[in-house]
């Protein structure tokens, strides 16, 4: 296997484990705001909001594997 094969296949660990923590984090905070929603109705718009700012920094985690992924795909690492 080749230097470029190893890269590859490192490339392909990053964004694979990176993006199964944002993933479960993404659903826990579904969850719970879901689940906040259901007792409290009245709050949903804050929930809302506060759930999808929760989600953007989660989905940042997952960016930023996507980025080191492709520095390793590239060979720059």
């Amino acid at each position: 296997m080749t230097d470029h094969g190893l890269q590859l296949i490192g490339a392909a660990l990053a964004i694979g484990l990176a993006a199964i923590g944002p993933g479960i984090g993404i659903g826990l905070v579904a969850n719970g705001a879901l689940q906040a929603i259901g007792r409290n109705p009245e709050a949903a718009g804050t929930l809302t909001t506060t759930m999808f700012i929760g989600i953007v920094f989660t989905e940042a985690l997952a960016i930023f594997g996507l980025v080191i992924s492709f520095l390793i795909g590239f060979g720059i690492f």
